[in-house]
């Protein structure tokens, strides 16, 4: 099936992946944190980018999301931008830059859009956040809510646990997905929720409901591109799927460098850049022996020597 992207040359707005809903087509969205990645993402036709602070995680090492800042995530939506033309690009307002108060909720919103090159930004949270979400719209920035297993919370929540498994839990996400709707939020991500309550809640909502963890009855997905594609897997959730196991071919395919290195196979030849012969020749006259000094000392040619490393390897 063909996707949004292969049909407009234009940027995905809210209002388009409002109309797929409205269609019954389902959204594709990807995290992506580089401009390679951002790039190979969109040419393969994805609805939405979404530079998520998971970054923290996949990307710079952190343990949780909770240390990545505003400038990291502005340098990497900066490179995102570069890349993406089409995709619809949500950046991840990260920890504490939103939670204090409606003001700095709009700062760093804005700087999303005037530095990063986003087209809207996400925030985690339910009635706690109306506030916040309020002004950022106010100020004409689209939000897209989150509701579920918020990973900012993770403190709050003991851990990374599905949420919503009681009929009272699952109520108030049902209460806080309308909150959030009213108070202007263009789509919502539900993460790790049992699948009949994020079918209700995307049932119940006119806005678009994105699912991570939470069944195929949302109105579209979104995984973090490295777990997909094998990249990470220091924490692998239930609810990825891998499409591919790159650590392993990368890993092969740096081992089979260092050994292409170590016995002299590469670079070869058709790697190397040529000097011509005359001039060649012409340089070699400088090392030529004269009655005013002696020739420098030969270099051992570079095959002996790799040789000899090889020998001592083995």
């Amino acid at each position: 099936m063909s996707t949004t992207a292969e049909f407009t040359k234009r940027r995905i707005t809210p209002q388009v992946l409002r109309s797929k809903k409205e269609r019954g087509e389902r959204i594709s969205v990807i995290t992506a944190y580089d401009y390679p990645m951002a790039l190979v993402v969109e040419r393969a036709g994805i609805d939405a980018i979404l530079v998520g602070d998971s970054l923290g995680m996949v990307v710079l090492g952190y343990e949780t999301t909770l240390p990545v800042t505003m400038e990291e995530m502005l340098h990497h939506s900066k490179a995102v931008s570069r890349a993406a033309k089409v995709a619809h690009l949500i950046g991840d307002m990260p920890f504490m830059s939103y939670q204090s108060s409606p003001s700095d909720a709009v700062r760093n919103a804005g700087r999303f859009l005037q530095e990063g090159g986003m087209d809207a930004v996400k925030l985690e949270g339910g009635r706690e956040v109306i506030s916040k979400i309020k002004a950022i719209e106010a100020a004409g920035i689209p939000v897209m809510g989150h509701l579920g297993l918020t990973p900012q919370s993770i403190r709050k929540f003991g851990g990374y646990k599905t949420q919503g498994k009681s009929a009272s839990a699952a109520l108030r996400l049902v209460e806080d997905a309308h909150r959030l709707e009213d108070a202007g939020c263009y789509a919502l991500v539900l993460e790790a929720v049992p699948d009949r309550v994020a079918g209700l809640i995307a049932g119940r909502l006119q806005i678009p409901v994105i699912g991570i963890g939470a069944g195929a009855e949302c109105d579209g997905q979104v995984l973090v591109v490295h777990d997909m594609l094998g990249m990470f897997d220091r924490f692998v959730p239930k609810f990825v799927k891998k499409y591919a196991d790159l650590q392993s071919v990368i890993t092969k395919s740096v081992r089979d460098y260092i050994q292409d290195v170590l016995l002299g196979r590469f670079p070869g030849q058709e790697h190397s850049y040529a000097i011509d012969d005359d001039e060649y020749t012409a340089l070699l006259e400088h090392f030529r022996p004269s009655s005013q000094g002696r020739a420098l000392k030969p270099i051992k040619p570079l095959h002996a020597r790799i040789s000899r490393s090889a020998k001592a390897n083995n």
